[in-house]
């Protein structure tokens, strides 16, 4: 938590000194009157940024820090609100002409405004003097005491990630005691280490240390507590009492006197004495407080290496000085947890656990634990994976196995030899690879050699090397031992690895790799093409798994199960419990299902916040399990309901999701500092909410969150915030919800992964960041919240909202009915203000938003249909970035709109029936997708409007209104248009629309829809196609706009799709007719991903024959999406659409009927999505229709 704290200060201080930076070259008289204290600002904002760089989680935990970085951080808010205030208001150079607003409402002049600045200064050097004053940083006054460097805190965070999960793969924490008492005779040095500090780690080592067994085994014992610099002297001299105080103890005689006696002898009798028992007898000796591996080499030639079973035990703070003590071929456990940060953990020699480590692996029945079993013989090896598929069947995983089926086959078809899979901890992507992985082992011949490797951490490729050879040969029949020996044996592990990759058929999985490096590594020496051989390599992160997998086809994205599926899965656990917690089988099922049907509602609740992670929804099965009275169920829910976080991080039921927690708290806290804020910023909106991409990335850019330079403009770097959090699965795809981009990370709707949601809002709270008005949400009125949400289930209450302290809030957003008391004076520095969908909004309601919202960058109203007008005072927005009016009733926009030199985004266009006649002023055209009686209207424009030269997005507007004269040369002068989206296109002035775009160099999107009576204007105009990713065109009657000259109707324009056509990934289509030359068109199209068509004929073929043989084509569609208003019989082709996934079928207009040919000639169909139908019968007839498809697709009805 305290690297998001960190993180989060550093990018409002970063923020602050862009906006300082700015403001100093504003305005002439600024620099003349208050450049010195904006450049003092600067400079102190740059040692506050350098000094949150060096901040770490050790740090965070000292109270001085943490209450220095949070003032840092609220000085830093303030600076930036006062720039917003006093110099962003609009661009006359006039500036200190403007008001800046007091506390009491009054404006302040020029003097007062310097005063302001001013203010600002003092606090600003006050909060820094907190340096010295407070000893926040050594003599130096160049690092913070107690700090350690970045580098130094990720491998510590690394350690005790791979700690925790090597201890939970073993089914258990280490034992202290067991490692020092195994049964061999080798010397052993084994390392205690506390991750963020020592609490803890001395009572363990005692513990071990008095205990009777350990004491009869080690006659010769001493703990000795080293000090700095090293002195052998006074070690052995330390070293010899407390053998004489252990000695004497043993004997019974009076310890202190001698001991006393004993130490009086002279240094060189000590030495000897010293040396004589070392060289004689076994020892246990505990070193407290190793701090380098200089006082350690010293240290070690006092202490022979015999082969009698002594042991050294290291006490350390440093997980470097503690791995290096043991050596590099090391094994790292968890002996306890203190903390979700802090463990004390155990390092030793790999394969030291001996014996009694060995049947801890045992479960109560004989059989093996649930860790890896790859280093079993080979029998057991069967045996583990026999008992895996019993025991461990997958619920609602048969597509994710089908599809990594389908990767494995393609990587070896292609000699590419590497797939991936990726996802976050606990959503079971280790279980769906360990299935198929014991499947192949059981049932298939395709490999004759298995190795499945969890990669430890540092990363050692000899060590990795190794125990993947311990794998291979536990294939034969000889003995694990003898696998052991022989694996052990080999002097090169690397090379013999590489050559059994390469001469045999291998099936390889390396789960739990962390970065490129690792991958490079392996790759580099032990992977060689051509080869039979397939790797699986299992990840967090996207980027790892595209990094490894040579095809980005061939990566699966294992996602959390649906609702049902979990629920499903919840039953299931919540018996298996109950059935091994001995409650008679015969009254499982009536006494579960009645419960049941009790807490539906509440468990459907509680599963839904599990974000569909197997491991946590069988966690909190098992707690639930084992109360089965339904009193303490109905309690059990409800206390999870009520603070489901705080119950899965602090309750022992749930020890099973420490390496969870662990990971989480790692994730996010070492995720970029750009990213924090835009994490906790989820928070906004309400749980499984559907968010538009573009809505979410146009708020980012509001706020402040994109940064532009000169490589990648605002919106770009929006776009990659979004993709990265995609990447880290923070933010998903809906379940429900369509894909409408070949990349999952330009997908139009999204939500937070509900899991992470529950532990977003856990956080966010201690940053006064997001305050949600909903049911149930405890108000807090003394903090100065910064976004305020209001869902749809608060009772809007007056009292209640109006005590909340608004004065700083700089983004407001409301879901379900708005209330006028919403919009207040005190709301001087909001700039988001985003009413999508609200309803209740009214003209006047918008008069005054515009009025007391000065500085709003963001304005949204989308689906406000009470909404008919934007006043002319929208004008005076002058920072206004974007604005949304799409789905109101707004037709046209307001002259002074021309006076917002800044907007960057309009989205308009309205929604009215059919019925209503056309005007001058309404181009209606209809709308796919929608129902036939509705149709879209653009918006009119004003004159002038071509001075908004900042726009990159514009549409719907309607350059047919004939009160719009000139539209088509206002037009041609926005050349940074990226998006563009028109309507009332007719034969009068589509050449001269074409015209005017054709300059348009980063036009990437276009939207054209035709007026009626206009279907056949756009026969002979050439597109604008070199740019274009995205082209829809609704109302053509029979022919595509291809190029000139028109070409025969038999011939295909290759010249156009091989020259031009290369970007086009989505095309959407509203015509009369496709024609086979059309067909031909778009099969030839090289990159189409995603293809819509709204067609009237009664068939669609989707095959080309050459000299009467089918030819590939559609080969990149991967969603094809078909409607009609009648009936529509559709062929496919064998050779065509062989990569098609989703199939989506559009029953919302009139009553369409589908008659589907040649379904299972598309090889990779998984889905087939029946929109506007809820028909069980339609779905039944496509689901019979579907039973023979090799990869068994499903169909959905949309809720």
């Amino acid at each position: 938590m305290e690297d998001l704290v960190i993180g989060l200060a550093k990018s409002v201080v970063e923020g602050a000194l862009t906006k300082v930076q700015s403001a100093i070259e504003e305005d002439e008289k600024l620099r003349q009157r208050a450049q010195s204290n904006l450049a003092f600002m600067t400079v102190e904002f740059e040692m506050m940024q350098s000094f949150l760089d060096v901040a770490n989680k050790e740090s965070g935990n000292n109270k001085l820090v943490a209450t220095w970085v949070r003032h840092v951080r609220k000085v830093a808010y303030d600076v930036q609100d006062c720039i917003e205030l006093v110099i962003h208001m609009d661009d006359r150079p006039s500036w200190w002409h403007r008001l800046l607003p007091t506390c009491s409402g009054e404006p302040l002049l020029l003097d007062q405004a310097v005063a302001e600045i001013e203010q600002l200064k003092a606090r600003v050097e006050d909060v820094s003097k907190c340096y010295t004053r407070y000893n926040l940083i050594n003599d130096s006054g160049s690092k913070l005491v107690m700090l350690q460097p970045p580098a130094s805190r990720a491998t510590a965070v690394n350690m005790l990630m791979e700690a925790r999960h090597a201890t939970q793969r073993q089914q258990g924490l280490g034992d202290l005691t067991q490692l020092i008492t195994k049964r061999n005779n080798d010397f052993q040095v084994i390392s205690v280490w506390g991750a963020i500090g020592d609490h803890g780690t001395t009572s363990i080592i005692r513990k071990a240390y008095n205990n009777p067994d350990i004491c009869r085994s080690f006659t010769c014992r001493a703990w000795v507590k080293l000090v700095h610099p090293f002195n052998p002297d006074k070690f052995a001299r330390s070293f010899m009492a407390q053998f004489y105080a252990n000695s004497s103890q043993a004997q019974g005689g009076s310890v202190g006197v001698e001991v006393r006696r004993k130490m009086k002898a002279n240094q060189e009798d000590l030495l000897n004495e010293f040396m004589q028992q070392v060289n004689r007898k076994r020892y246990l000796i505990v070193l407290e407080n190793l701090s380098n591996m200089v006082d350690w080499d010293a240290i070690r030639t006092f202490l022979p290496d015999k082969k009698d079973g002594s042991r050294i035990i290291v006490s350390t703070q440093q997980s470097e000085v503690a791995s290096l003590c043991v050596g590099h071929s090391y094994q790292l456990l968890e002996l306890k947890q203190f903390s979700p940060e802090h463990s004390v953990c155990v390092f030793f020699e790999k394969g030291s656990q001996g014996q009694a480590s060995r049947d801890k692996g045992k479960d109560n029945k004989g059989g093996t634990s649930k860790g890896s079993s790859d280093h079993l013989s080979s029998d057991d090896k069967m045996e583990a994976a026999r008992d895996w598929m019993l025991n461990h069947a997958l619920v609602e995983r048969g597509s994710e196995l089908t599809e990594l089926r389908k990767y494995i086959a393609m990587v070896r078809i292609n000699s590419s030899q590497v797939t991936s899979v990726w996802g976050m901890p606990g959503v079971g992507k280790s279980a769906i690879v360990r299935t198929l992985y014991y499947d192949k082992m059981l049932g298939s011949d395709q490999f004759v050699k298995y190795g499945w490797v969890d990669v430890s951490h540092p990363f050692n490729l000899r060590d990795f090397s190794g125990s993947l050879l311990l794998g291979f040969h536990s294939e034969s029949h000889q003995s694990k031992d003898a696998a052991y020996r022989v694996a052990m044996g080999i002097t090169d592990p690397i090379e013999e690895c590489r050559k059994f990759l390469s001469n045999y058929r291998c099936l390889v999985v390396i789960n739990n790799l962390q970065s490129t490096e690792e991958w490079d590594s392996i790759e580099n020496n032990l992977v060689s093409r051509p080869s039979t051989s397939v790797i699986i390599v299992v990840t967090t992160e996207a980027r790892i798994a595209a990094h490894c997998a040579h095809n980005k086809e061939d990566i699966l994205n294992v996602k959390g199960l649906e609702a049902d599926a979990a629920y499903s899965l919840f039953k299931k656990e919540v018996q298996k419990k109950s059935q091994s917690d001995s409650l008679p089988i015969r009254d499982l099922p009536a006494d579960l299902q009645k419960r049941y049907c009790l807490f539906d509602g509440k468990l459907k609740e509680l599963i839904l916040r599990c974000g569909g992670l197997p491991m946590v929804i069988t966690a909190i099965a098992g707690s639930l399990g084992t109360d089965l009275t339904e009193s303490k169920w109905k309690d059990s829910i409800a206390s999870l309901n009520e603070g489901f976080m705080k119950e899965l991080e602090k309750k022992a039921h749930f020890d099973s999701l420490r390496g969870l927690f662990s990971w989480m708290h790692s994730y996010v806290g070492n995720c970029p500092d750009i990213l924090k804020p835009c994490i906790l910023y989820m928070s906004i909106f309400p749980p499984n909410q559907c968010i538009r991409r573009r809505r979410l990335v146009r708020r980012w850019i509001s706020e402040g969150y994109s940064k532009e330079n000169d490589n990648r403009s605002l919106e770009e770097y929006g776009e990659e915030l979004f993709s990265m959090l995609v990447n880290m699965s923070i933010i998903q795809q809906p379940p429900q919800s369509v894909t409408t981009a070949s990349d999952d990370t330009r997908m139009v709707l999204c939500q937070v992964n509900r899991f992470l949601y529950e532990y977003i809002i856990s956080r966010r709270k201690e940053e006064n960041l997001v305050f949600q008005l909903g049911h149930g949400r405890n108000l807090s009125t003394q903090c100065t919240w910064h976004h305020l949400t209001i869902w749809k289930e608060w009772n809007r209450d007056q009292v209640v909202f109006e005590s909340i302290n608004l004065s700083r809030l700089r983004s407001l957003t409301v879901f379900g009915e708005w209330k006028p008391f919403f919009i207040s004076k005190s709301m001087k520095l909001v700039r988001v203000l985003d009413l999508e969908n609200a309803t209740g909004v009214k003209d006047d309601d918008l008069e005054n938003m515009v009025k007391l919202l000065r500085r709003l960058k963001f304005l949204s109203l989308r689906g406000c249909r009470e909404i008919c007008n934007l006043p002319s005072s929208i004008g005076d927005l002058r920072q206004l970035q974007s604005l949304d009016i799409r789905h109101t009733t707004i037709v046209a926009l307001p002259g002074n709109i021309t006076k917002l030199q800044k907007l960057q985004y309009i989205r308009a266009g309205t929604i009215v029936q059919a019925e209503q006649p056309s005007t001058p002023y309404l181009s209606v055209c209809r709308v796919p997708g929608i129902c036939g009686r509705r149709r879209l209207v653009g918006a009119k424009v004003p004159r002038g409007f071509g001075k908004l030269t900042a726009l990159h997005t514009l549409g719907v507007v309607n350059v047919g209104a004939s009160a719009c004269k000139g539209v088509l040369r206002q037009l041609k002068k926005l050349t940074q248009l990226h998006k563009l989206g028109v309507s009332g296109i007719n034969r009068k002035n589509s050449r001269k629309f074409f015209a005017a775009i054709s300059g348009h160099r980063h036009l990437e999107s276009l939207s054209v829809r035709l007026q009626r009576g206009s279907q056949g204007c756009l026969d002979d105009i050439s597109l604008p196609w070199e740019n274009l990713q995205s082209l829809k065109l609704y109302g053509l009657e029979d022919k595509l706009p291809l190029s000139r000259p028109r070409l025969p109707e038999d011939h295909l324009p290759q010249d156009v799709v091989s020259n031009q056509v290369t970007k086009l990934t989505k095309l959407v289509l509203q015509m009369d007719i496709l024609k086979p030359r059309g067909i031909k068109f778009l099969a030839e199209l090289p990159n189409l991903c995603i293809l819509r068509l709204r067609v009237k004929q009664p068939s669609l073929h989707f095959f080309v024959k050459l000299t009467g043989h089918e030819l590939p084509i559609y080969e990149k569609v991967k969603i094809l999406e078909i409607a009609c208003s009648s009936r529509l019989r559709v062929t496919f082709g064998s050779k065509a659409m062989q990569n098609l996934e989703l199939l989506k079928l559009d029953f919302s207009s009139g009553s369409p009927t589908y008659q589907l040919s040649g379904l299972n000639h598309l090889c990779q169909l998984k889905e087939v999505f029946l929109k506007g139908s809820n028909d069980e019968t339609q779905k039944t007839g496509l689901q019979t229709q579907l039973e023979n498809h090799p990869y068994k697709p499903i169909v959905k009805l949309e809720e």
